[in-house]
């Protein structure tokens, strides 16, 4: 019987929600049958990724350590998002909010003084938001393409940092690494346990997630923004300006990243080097879509994204795969979140058969 796909009257709310819970299912689905392609199996090596990392409290703290940055950069992209702006360069605005953070913690006058921290963390969040202004001005004064701009600004902060800790700030004890010298104990985030390397700059996680629900959901910035993304010329009807969320979005979002940044170099690292991060800045991108651009399904997602990197790591030593399969996840969740949001607003209708 054939089949075909229309147009819906108005969006389907139980399939936006339930987007995010089919496209998992379809990347289990999908990899169980490449798991057995490669001749392994399915049940042991799905574990070995998605539970096995969590049967441990060191397991348990790294998947909350990888997790927070996730969470954190996502909350700021989603505001943004919200609005249809779209900063993909939050990896290039992190790498920025670390090299300041670091530049402080290395070069302060007075490297035990208790407002070292909090001055990290002031730099880190103001760089990546200054990092982000440059997109925000091209687009508001000249109507630049931000995804492209933000793009093409990450490579920028790459060569800046590979600069740096390849020449003036590399360690002169540091064996000829890529790295500067270690930072301050007044610069680092305090460890919960000494056994584990999850700190106190969750807390910043917390309040972002909150924070980001309160603007969302709760304020009338908020509001227009939402309205600005959902329909653009009743937002102009209103009188909602459209500058004003282009420079909110990127604003926000670059300072999240930045802040991400800084709990990179003064949390787990403890000191800035050239693989400052393994791609928080793009997986937050995905993470934002999974969580529906809602703070409480960002947290969701980015807990899964997290497990996912876990993963990756827990089946290269314990089944001896490639670490990069955890990219080959994080595409088709991707790949089947887009598919999936195409029912949000089509179906598949079945079309009755003529009788003659």
């Amino acid at each position: 019987m054939p089949y075909r796909i229309e147009p819906r009257a108005e969006a389907s709310r139980a399939m936006a929600l339930a987007a995010p819970l089919l496209a998992t299912l379809l990347t289990l689905l999908v990899s169980t049958l490449f798991f057995l392609s490669l001749g392994l199996d399915p049940a042991l090596t799905l574990y070995t990724f998605f539970v096995e990392p969590l049967t441990t409290l060191n397991g348990v703290s790294e998947w909350l350590l990888k997790a927070a940055p996730l969470i954190l950069i996502a909350c700021g992209l989603a505001i943004g998002f919200r609005a249809n702006v779209w900063n993909i360069g939050a990896e290039g605005q992190l790498i920025i909010g670390a090299i300041a953070a670091t530049g402080v913690g290395l070069f302060a006058p007075i490297p035990e003084s208790a407002l070292l921290l909090p001055l990290m963390v002031l730099a880190g969040m103001l760089a990546g938001a200054a990092w982000a202004a440059i997109p925000a001005f091209l687009k508001a004064r000249m109507n630049t393409n931000e995804i492209l701009v933000t793009l093409m600004l990450t490579y920028v902060a790459e060569l800046i940092l590979s600069y740096l800790v390849h020449g003036p700030w590399r360690d002169p004890d540091g064996f000829n690494f890529p790295q500067t010298a270690l930072l301050p104990n007044a610069g680092m985030f305090g460890v919960f346990d000494y056994a584990y390397r999850l700190n106190t700059s969750i807390f910043f996680t917390v309040i972002a997630v909150i924070a980001t629900w309160l603007f969302m959901e709760r304020s009338f910035l908020g509001y227009k923004m939402s309205v600005g993304g959902t329909a653009p010329a009743a937002a102009r009807f209103a009188g909602f300006s459209g500058a004003a969320a282009i420079w909110v979005g990127l604003l926000v979002s670059g300072a999240a990243a930045g802040l991400a940044g800084v709990t990179e170099v003064a949390g787990p690292l403890g000191q800035l080097s050239s693989q400052i991060s393994p791609g928080y800045g793009f997986a937050a991108i995905i993470v934002a879509f999974i969580g529906r651009l809602n703070a409480f399904g960002i947290a969701l997602g980015g807990l899964l994204l997290s497990l996912l990197y876990l993963g990756g790591e827990t089946a290269q030593l314990s089944l001896g795969l490639p670490s990069s399969i955890a990219l080959i996840f994080q595409g088709m969740l991707l790949f089947f979140l887009l598919a999936s949001n195409f029912l949000i607003n089509f179906r598949v209708r079945k079309i009755a058969a003529r009788t003659s």
